[in-house]
């Protein structure tokens, strides 16, 4: 057992020059024991001891060649430590089958490695033991130094060509296997229909990363033959999305050169052209589900044209095809309609008719998409009550804040329109379809077509030549205050219309609407049965339900009870309004209820 007060003696006799050859055992093996006392570990000595061993440990393994005694220093040394001493060439390939004694490869380890010329190949053989995340590691990690290097110091050394395409080929392999079978995942048939995503997960992979390291092989790579396919998907998907990322970049730089008013495209028209294979994702025609898959693969297409937009021409054919044959597999027209919980029902609508105005040709499909939009739910058009902050900050900044075109923004209720306004640019889509969408719009979705919308000017034409009725308002649920109220013969029953409105049903509204009947002074208790009882025993006014509970439970023990049970919903629970609460605290009456 070493004294712990002469680890710094052993460092020293380690680190020492003269220490002879017969020494080195001894001294291994005491800075390698674990520090004990008579009474078991001691972790302070232990701390010192490994203090003392990583100080001495590039020495010790630069004079130390027998196997053991370097297997027991190795197995002391931490990741970082181990990957600093093999780019020193301290530690070396014939350490490797120690090291994985003990531990896993890491990317570090094999970049530092394949800096030595001889060890190339032994390091491009640890490739297969890194998880597939960690692959694109061993380059990026190439220069660990790169961010604290200075001027006086000398440059890492390039990365080798062979360890590059090796690092290359493994980050694109699983992405070329995942396209010959594309397969369902384990657990698949447990997933809901509109969460079956993974037939489109073509991204998630580390090649991109570095097909973006070598523009120059671009074409070559493309058209390899077991990784070219893979080539096509990234370069689709990928390299003009980030070329207008770096673009951005560049262009917030202060100290950045001036970038071109029409900057080149990241793939040239040859380029583009090798990639017309992959476009229309032919490897995922087959899968199964096909009413998602197809959804989600008529997606990914239109977003490839959004980055790619030269594609429209280059591909137009290919493109009409491949969205007529997805619609009719995935019978994306046939109209289902919306349950409740499924948010996502009206972005699914939207993006649909969105993707086919860009990518279909067929009168009929895109008149289907007219009619799917046109059965959306109306939008709920809310003008909040007057607020004295909220007015001094909107006068200042938009004096047109109120306006119902406006009005509808704020929530993102203009998505129904603005998805007809992409879709009449078709220039294939029936007049016929696109008016009979504007005959059920809105007052304030016509309004937002006349202010903010533009398009050929049949379109705006026909929007305009809508009939309004003489007695239609512009569609606005405009909350007012009190004030105002009073001044109306009967405030209660505008509280009630507030209540009766579509703006009850939208969920970035009805808040709004049940704040403004909660803290009126016009409000009734019926008013109150109507609103969620959430609403109104946390969110606004908890002092409004006091009095009622007060009144409701008085002395009854039962009922005081009963609204303890009854108040006990979740956030995901189904709503129960507050009349339901109230009936709910006399057990009668929610016997009658049930029975």
């Amino acid at each position: 057992m070493v004294n712990a007060r002469t680890y710094p003696l052993w460092r020293e006799l380690a680190m020492s020059e003269d220490l002879p050859k017969e020494a080195l055992k001894t001294v291994i093996e005491a800075l390698c024991t674990p520090a004990t006392t008579p009474n078991g570990f001691d972790s302070q000595a232990d701390r010192w001891r490994e203090e003392a061993l990583n100080a001495a440990l590039p020495t010790l393994l630069t004079r130390t060649s027998a196997k053991r005694l370097r297997g027991r220093l190795l197995v002391h040394a931490d990741d970082k430590t181990l990957a600093a001493l093999a780019a020193a060439g301290t530690v070396t390939a014939a350490d490797v089958p120690a090291i994985l004694r003990h531990r896993r490869a890491w990317a570090g380890l094999v970049s530092a490695l394949a800096r030595h010329p001889g060890q190339v190949e032994a390091a491009i053989a640890l490739l297969p033991r890194l998880s597939s995340y960690e692959v694109e590691q061993v380059v990026r990690s190439w220069d660990p130094d790169r961010y604290t290097r200075t001027e006086a110091d000398a440059p890492a050394p390039p990365v080798p060509p062979e360890l590059f395409d090796a690092v290359l080929e493994a980050c694109l392999t699983p992405l070329a296997a995942y396209l010959l079978h594309p397969e369902p995942e384990e657990g698949w048939e447990a997933v809901s229909d509109f969460s079956k995503d993974w037939s489109l997960d073509l991204a998630g992979h580390s090649g991109w990363a570095m097909l973006a390291r070598c523009p120059e092989r671009w074409s070559e790579l493309a058209a390899h033959p077991t990784l070219g396919a893979a080539v096509q998907h990234l370069l689709l998907d990928q390299a003009e999305t980030q070329a207008l990322e770096d673009s951005r970049l560049r262009a917030a730089d202060p100290n950045g050169a001036e970038l071109p008013a029409d900057p080149e495209p990241a793939l040239s028209e040859d380029l583009l052209r090798a990639c017309l294979p992959a476009l229309c994702l032919p490897e995922l025609a087959s899968l199964p589900n096909p009413r998602v898959t197809a959804r989600r693969t008529l997606h990914h297409i239109a977003n490839r044209v959004r980055s790619n937009p030269r594609l429209a021409d280059l591909a137009a054919d290919q493109l009409h095809a491949a969205a007529d044959a997805l619609v009719t597999r995935g019978q994306l027209l046939t109209w289902s309609d919306k349950q409740e919980g499924d948010h996502e029902f009206d972005g699914r609508v939207l993006r649909l008719a969105e993707d086919l105005a860009l990518l279909s040709a067929n009168p009929d499909h895109l008149a289907g998409a007219c009619a799917q939009l046109a059965r959306l739910d109306q939008p709920a058009v809310v003008s909040p009550k007057p607020s004295r902050t909220l007015i001094r900050v909107l006068d200042n900044t938009d004096p047109d804040h109120d306006r119902p075109a406006r009005l509808l923004e704020r929530h993102y209720e203009h998505r129904r329109v603005q998805a007809l306004t992409v879709l009449v640019g078709n220039p294939h889509i029936p007049h016929t379809a696109v008016a009979d969408v504007l005959n059920g719009l809105h007052p304030a979705e016509l309004a937002w077509i006349a202010e903010k919308a533009g398009g050929p000017d049949w379109f705006l034409a026909a929007a305009a030549a809508i009939p309004v009725p003489e007695d239609e308002d512009d569609g606005v649920v405009r909350l007012v205050d009190d004030d105002e109220l009073g001044k109306h013969p009967d405030p209660a029953a505008v509280l009630q219309s507030w209540l009766d409105s579509p703006a009850t049903g939208e969920i970035l509204s009805r808040s709004e609407v049940y704040r403004a009947v909660v803290k009126s002074r016009y409000r009734t208790l019926e008013h109150l049965r109507q609103i969620p009882a959430d609403e109104v025993l946390a969110r606004h006014e908890p002092d409004v339900a006091l009095t009622i509970l007060l009144d409701r439970c008085g002395r009854s023990t039962d009922r005081w009870e009963a609204l303890a049970a009854a108040m006990t919903f979740d956030y995901d629970d189904e709503k129960i309004t507050f009349g339901e609460l109230l009936d709910s605290l006399d057990p009668a009456s929610a016997s009658a209820q049930t029975s």
